[in-house]
């Protein structure tokens, strides 16, 4: 079942009938387009001393080397965090992992791939990857390292920010507009190996009966209500087709499954209308043609159920379009089970759960659960498609719970705990503890955007990518997700080593309670915000905010240049949604009528430069800064020019922001302004920028 969104209802959706997927306009400017996304993905972090060096620097004038490569956060290396790889030690970047993907003569996802899909047989994932050696957090996995608690500043994280996620998933406990979004909610945040923030609110069980006629529920007694607590296990929904995929690779791995083969190979059954097309990498990134959703839980027994898989048609030429389906991941499911010789539960427990030590995440749990979990849905017609009562310790999904509790698409529990290590695991090429799940080339494989065909609806198998419309401002071109129904979510960004888990019962008591993915944003913002931007020489910088529909400019005093040869120079950092975010530099003879400037970028890491000849550059930057360059308008040569940085966002949703760092405007031999010198600093006029360390 799909998550809705934006102003979309669950009351679209009556017996589950109509699965929940972004409109147009949810994800319109969410996503880069393929060739911007393919650019960005190949671009690395920095790493970012500080010290006395780089402020001498910026004193005596060197721009360059004052602005040079910086480091984001509060370095978990300087604060003792040990785990994360080069990420948490302050690579900023995706340290090894980036190395892999980006650039440097290294493969990028898309060549990873490529690579992969080419060799048209048996997977060698082994192949995909230069080098035999494993990376430096591949290293500290296999050590045996595991996730612990500590502090926001063990984690590289602002600690006030961090608060807010919390802050912000509490507020939706109230009216969101007019029911509370969620009964209850387990948010869990952390970075490199430390887990900074973990914490329940609300209740796990509160409502006993909801009257859909009056729109109104029966709660429980104050006694007989159960707090959330932080170990509280969920409906996950469709974050269980996040597992699938990922046994799904495994059998890749062990060379029984093909990316590229027909599904029909190992479901024979698996044909008719166009079907025999469908290929396993279709199933897994929604591009198989097949329609949404099937009513499983109207056929009475499994052969039922089973002919009325096999009957379904695609509705469009497989590999033509984009549609979320949940018949992909029960077909998947089918297929993994006929190879295996084993049902889906037992692979999950086999395969994932016991050799990561997610005891709290299954199939159908025992009853003994029931106490801890948190109750979902009181099922009804006709906003259900059975009949129910309260849904609690029992899956919610009306298929899935058709299925016997075990399906492709939907019926995993588990706690944010264990996602936490599910998500250490990814961000560390597949292994935790010590032990292995994956390997590297097949983590790619799932953060890989198959969907470039599709702009907006980049997907690796099985796992979403670049998703503004739930991750807020933590989606980048390397971010990778999921949402559930029931109101469940997780990203993972491997540019920040970062992942944030937020499960909430926002089902209970109805689905019509609820729309949209307002907490998810609201948290995925704050804990961008949490992870800081550090500037080499360590001191602040102007700052745009992170405001939704926010603007403002930042103007420099006039200024008379006396040659053709004056520049700008300065650096920036920015992260903004594609299509719906930009900063632009603008020039102006009288302070009225304002013109673009183009200018070029180079990142500090180096590189070629980039050419903005419209004056603006937008999306996402790689979080490193580059260094701007821009000659001033031929005709303010001998005239009086102003220059001015102005930002705005006009979308719904927003990116981490836009910095801009250590000023300069000169021509040979003449320095005609630099913020370093406070005369000229306080004549800055800023408006809708800040001054920010972070």
């Amino acid at each position: 079942m799909r998550e809705a969104t934006g102003a979309e209802t669950a009351a679209d959706e009556p017996g589950a009938r109509t699965p929940h997927r972004p409109e147009a306009g949810d994800r319109a400017g969410a996503g880069a387009g393929a060739g911007a996304r393919a650019k960005a993905a190949g671009e690395t972090g920095s790493g970012g001393e500080t010290g006395d060096g780089a402020k001498a620097a910026r004193e005596t004038g060197d721009w360059a080397k004052a602005a040079g490569e910086t480091g984001d956060g509060a370095r978990a290396k300087a604060a003792g965090e040990t785990g994360g790889g080069a990420r948490a030690a302050g690579d900023d970047g995706t340290g090894d992992w980036a190395k892999a993907a980006g650039g440097g003569g290294g493969l990028s996802r898309r060549r990873i791939g490529a690579r992969l899909l080419a060799l048209g047989g048996v997977l060698v994932l082994h192949a995909a990857l230069p080098g035999p050696g494993a990376g430096a957090a591949e290293r500290r996995a296999l050590q045996g390292l595991r996730l612990r608690y500590g502090s926001a500043r063990q984690a590289g994280l602002l600690e006030r920010h961090l608060e807010g996620v919390a802050e912000e998933a509490r507020r939706f406990l109230g009216p969101s507009p007019e029911h509370p979004y969620y009964a209850g909610a387990v948010v869990l945040a952390g970075r490199g190996r430390t887990v900074a923030l973990h914490r329940a609110m609300g209740y796990a069980v509160r409502y006993a009966d909801y009257d859909g006629r009056t729109d109104r529920p029966a709660e429980f007694p104050a006694a007989e209500r159960i707090a959330m607590a932080e170990d509280t296990v969920f409906d996950l929904a469709s974050l269980s087709k996040l597992f699938t995929s990922i046994l799904a690779v495994q059998q890749m791995e062990r060379g029984r499954l093909e990316l590229e083969a027909p599904v029909d190979r190992y479901l024979p059954e698996f044909t008719g209308g166009g079907k025999e097309r469908v290929t396993v990498r279709q199933l897994l990134t929604h591009t198989s043609g097949l329609r949404s959703w099937a009513p499983f839980y109207q056929e009475s027994t499994r052969e039922g159920q089973l002919r009325l898989l096999w009957s379904v048609r695609p509705q469009d030429t497989p590999g033509t379009v984009y549609r979320y389906s949940d018949l992909n991941l029960i077909a998947l499911q089918l297929l993994l089970e006929r190879i295996t010789g084993r049902t889906l539960d037992v692979l999950l427990r086999d395969e994932i759960t016991a050799p990561l030590g997610m005891h709290r995440t299954r199939y159908n749990p025992p009853l003994s659960w029931r106490r801890v979990t948190a109750a979902t849905e009181v099922q009804r017609p006709p906003w259900s498609g059975l009949d129910r009562g309260l849904v609690w310790g029992a899956v919610h999904d009306e298929n899935a719970y058709a299925l016997g509790g075990v399906a492709g698409h939907a019926g995993v529990f588990g706690t944010a705990w264990d996602l936490a290590v599910l998500s250490r695991a990814l961000l560390d090429g597949g292994v935790y503890a010590g032990r292995r799940i994956l390997r590297p080339a097949s983590v790619e494989l799932l953060f890989t955007d198959y969907n470039t065909a599709f702009p907006g609806d980049d997907h690796g198998l099985g796992f979403e990518l670049y998703q503004h419309w739930y991750m807020g401002a933590l989606a980048t071109p390397h971010s990778a997700g999921h949402t559930g129904f029931t109101g469940t979510s997780l990203v993972l960004d491997p540019s920040t080593d970062s992942f944030l888990v937020l499960l909430g019962n926002s089902v209970h008591p109805v689905r019509t309670w609820r729309a949209g993915s307002a907490p998810r944003v609201a948290t995925g913002n704050r804990f961008a915000r949490a992870v800081p931007v550090r500037t080499r020489h360590g001191g602040a910088a102007w700052f745009s905010g992170m405001e939704t529909g926010g603007s403002g400019t930042l103007t420099l005093p006039p200024l008379t240049p006396a040659t053709a040869r004056a520049r700008l120079r300065c650096a920036v950092w920015w992260d903004t949604v594609p299509g719906a975010g930009a900063f632009h530099l603008e020039a102006s003879a009288d302070g009225t009528a304002w013109e673009p400037v183009p200018f070029s970028t180079v990142r500090s890491t180096g590189g070629a430069p980039e050419e903005w000849p419209a004056g603006s550059a937008g999306g996402w930057s790689g979080r490193i800064w580059h260094l701007l360059e821009a000659p001033l308008p031929a005709w303010s040569q001998g005239r009086e020019v102003r220059l001015r940085f102005r930002h705005a966002s006009t979308g719904r949703y927003v990116g981490r922001g836009v910095y801009v760092d250590v000023l300069r405007v000169a021509e040979p031999a003449r320095l005609l302004f630099s913020e370093d010198r406070p005369a000229d600093a306080s004549r800055v006029e800023a408006a809708g920028w800040t001054r920010s360390a972070d």
